[in-house]
């Protein structure tokens, strides 16, 4: 982003009025990304409204998002802000007022890929531009502990938490209903506390009561998966390597099947991908790298390889995840670079 439109969005962000030279400015900028502004819904015939409405919402969630976002520079913020973050807060509003009750968003995306950053920011920002949000994630769905334990005992290749089998689908069902249902009833959601025993996990006591929700932003990093051609697995990519593997990938490919009802509760889907599905695990020795360095807790190099590899056994990310960005009924994708931030924002 160049120095001209930084100095447009630094003035905006403080309250100054949009000149006319400064919207034409922002409009040319803006159309020049031509799949970004396909994402957006921005065209040449719009795009005077379209810059507008950002630049008076942009001062409204300026300060709270550099706030939330305190290790960015400024200049960065205002960039993510300006060109992703807004301009899908204020596609989830126009999603809502589409519909006559609250909008159930789904977003999915691999170990890594920022999605419970993101529906924090997003809670944050559409809460303040009038349209009270929910995060909830798939984990909030885990079966309880002793669930799981026989789970375990019936199949011992269920050795962590996570994939399709180990959560509790008609809860999930059930709580999803209700809050499509009315913003105006009173809706009971599960919370999980990963830490309770020693780490395995378990669902806590107490649940959250919430009522007057208008946008539920629903993550979780198989979330919108559904089952492939078993034939595929012939040719999968590592670690899915022996033939237990192949076995192993198969079985949960089934139980996948048990996830649609679940997924035909969403009234959209959102993609962050992953440029390499492979930095999930890079970024996750990095961060156990650091817990250690501080004197915390934290796995060893082969202990994070197997705990991921696992999962990509379950649930391919190239297998499951990659087709979802060709997939026309998804809402928008965002793709993730190896420093985290977002690159290409596209339709399929």
């Amino acid at each position: 982003m160049g120095k001209a439109v930084i100095s447009i969005l630094q003035g905006l962000a403080q309250g100054q009025a949009l000149s006319v030279v400064a919207q034409i400015y922002l409009e040319t900028e803006m159309l020049a990304d031509a799949e970004r502004a396909i994402a957006f819904n921005l065209r040449p015939d719009n795009a005077a409204a379209v810059v507008e409405r950002r630049a008076q919402t942009l001062p409204l969630i300026y300060l709270s998002v550099q706030e939330f976002w305190l290790s960015e520079q400024p200049e960065a913020v205002l960039d993510l802000l300006w060109h992703v973050w807004l301009p899908l807060a204020l596609a989830l509003i126009d999603k809502r007022q589409a519909q006559t009750r609250p909008l159930i968003q789904g977003m999915v995306g691999s170990q890594g890929a920022g999605k419970t950053t993101l529906t924090r920011l997003l809670r944050m920002m559409l809460s303040q531009l009038g349209y009270p949000a929910i995060n909830l994630s798939l984990d909030d769905f885990y079966k309880t502990y002793a669930e799981r334990q026989e789970l375990q005992q019936a199949d011992p290749r269920l050795v962590w938490r996570g994939p399709p089998g180990t959560h509790d689908l008609d809860l999930a069902i059930s709580v999803l209903e209700q809050l499509r249902q009315s913003n105006s009833i009173s809706v009971s959601l599960p919370r999980f506390d990963k830490s309770a025993y020693g780490g395995v996990g378990d669902r806590r006591p107490d649940s959250e009561q919430v009522s007057g929700i208008e946008i539920v932003l629903f993550e979780g990093w198989f979330v919108g998966a559904r089952p492939i051609d078993p034939e595929q697995f012939a040719t999968a990519p590592p670690p899915i390597n022996s033939e237990q593997d192949r076995n192993f990938a198969s079985d949960i490919n089934t139980r996948l099947k048990d996830y649609l009802p679940l997924w035909q509760q969403l009234d959209g889907l959102i993609v962050l991908d992953l440029v390499d599905y492979r930095l999930s695990q890079a970024w996750r020795q990095q961060a156990e790298h650091a817990a250690i360095a501080a004197g915390q807790a934290g796995m060893s190099d082969q202990a994070i390889r197997q705990f991921v590899e696992y999962f990509w056994r379950s649930l391919h990310p190239q297998l499951f995840i990659k087709p979802l960005t060709q997939d026309p009924t998804v809402d928008l994708v965002i793709e993730i670079q190896p420093n985290h931030q977002p690159g290409r924002v596209y339709r399929s």
